[in-house]
């Protein structure tokens, strides 16, 4: 009864006291208007905040995935204080009016917060559920997932009572007492003892290893296919006349991404092979895709097949960072297991950039934009041409899981 108190307290709570609040980042769409409003910028210039809170994610995550290795108990707290600092530091400088200030603060100082914090409970996760490590990483990726559901009525009414400014520093130090007590909590099952050899290998030399480069590119383009369309969510649903009902579906998609988190790596905790997961998702990814291509589903204003679609690709995308982990594991054993996460999730750092600006790229550049019902400027052939690049990407992902990621033992 002991271990079972243990492992949920010492890993499974914390680790979602951490992930629900620094998921909280992909909440920026629903702030950056106003504050491009209140200091007097353009609403583009502001969003680049957030690619670059998603690149300091990966980057911190590979460059201090060291630190994490050593002492989960400091990286935890790393993360608490980056991540918490930059969420007020951001009030600060809207009060300012200062735009660089916010890139700096919610960009680079909050960017750092969450790769130390996505990456500090996950070894910990697997280390106290052995026989369950895509379940337990999966609910903490699910809280990572979650935390926009949860966020989001939160942020409206502390905007709207408290105006922005004030929102970030409440926001800061409700996320400070939620991260804090998950540092506090945190812990290695006892027993557990780091050996390290001089003989190991840097995990840098893991970019000459063709398992892993095929993992990297595999979760790269999982990423930016996800990215490419989920960023243009809001923007299809109204082109398909279903302007009502934005809320409602983006809602129930992020359930989908979170639900794609447990149960995708729930369920490979129970196959022989792992990389079985990364197949389907990239076949369900083709085929959904595939029929709205074929039917001019955005373009016809077919709800019956594009919404399916998002639901798809929702799940995949988050069963895809569900998956990586226990997929390293699996394949490089647990021993410098947050390092080599850690520069896995530098292919996040990319997509981050790459999938929105290649959704946003194809969508002005093709197509033309016309009113919908509601007065809403849509581009449904632009969005329709963004499926003929993702619908490749995905062919490329599933082939580079089937030649270049092979079943075996732990790779030295």
């Amino acid at each position: 009864m002991k271990r079972f108190e243990n492992k949920w307290i010492r890993a499974a709570i914390p680790a979602l006291l951490i992930h629900c609040s620094i998921g909280t980042v992909y909440c920026w769409s629903q702030v950056s208007e106003d504050i491009a409003s209140y200091i007097g910028s353009t609403k583009s210039s502001v969003e680049w905040a957030f690619s670059l809170a998603i690149f300091f994610l990966g980057m911190s995550a590979a460059f201090l995935g060291n630190i994490v290795e050593m002492d989960i108990h400091k990286s935890s707290l790393v993360s608490t204080i980056f991540f918490c600092a930059g969420m007020a530091g951001t009030g600060f400088f809207i009060s300012q009016k200062s735009l660089p200030g916010i890139l700096i603060s919610y960009g680079c100082i909050m960017g750092i917060g969450l790769g130390t914090g996505y990456l500090s409970p996950v070894k910990a996760l697997m280390l106290w559920f052995r026989e369950q490590k895509g379940l337990a990483t999966g609910l903490a990726v699910a809280g990572f997932g979650l935390a926009k559901v949860i966020a989001s009525p939160l942020i409206e009414y502390l905007k709207g009572k408290y105006g922005i400014v004030a929102m970030f520093y409440i926001l800061a130090g409700l996320y400070f007492v939620m991260m804090f007590m998950g540092h506090l909590l945190l812990k290695k099952p006892e027993g557990w003892v780091e050996t390290h050899d001089k003989n190991d290998r840097k995990p840098i030399a893991l970019f000459k290893n063709k398992t892993f480069i095929g993992i990297w590119i595999m979760f790269f383009i999982n990423i930016t296919c996800g990215l490419a369309l989920i960023s243009q969510e809001k923007a299809i649903l109204k082109a398909i006349g279903l302007a009502g009902m934005v809320g409602l579906i983006c809602s129930l998609t992020a359930v989908f991404n979170a639900g794609g988190r447990i149960g995708f790596s729930a369920w490979a905790d129970k196959l022989s092979d792992r990389n079985i997961v990364y197949k389907v998702i990239f076949i369900l990814s083709i085929l959904f895709t595939g029929l709205v291509i074929i039917s001019k589903g955005i373009i016809q204003g077919y709800a019956i097949l594009v919404i399916p679609l998002l639901f798809v690709i929702n799940a995949g995308y988050g069963g895809g960072f569900s998956n990586v982990p226990t997929l390293l594991s699996d394949h490089f054993g647990m021993k410098k297991i947050s390092q080599i996460h850690g520069l896995v999730l530098t292919a996040w750092a990319f997509a981050g950039l790459a999938g929105n600006q290649l959704a946003t790229l194809v969508v002005k550049n093709t197509g033309q934009f016309v009113e919908d019902t509601h007065g809403n400027l849509v581009n449904p052939s632009g969005y329709q041409n963004v499926l003929y690049i993702t619908i490749v990407l995905y062919a490329i992902a599933f082939l580079i899981s089937t030649f270049m990621i092979r079943k075996g033992k732990i790779e030295e």
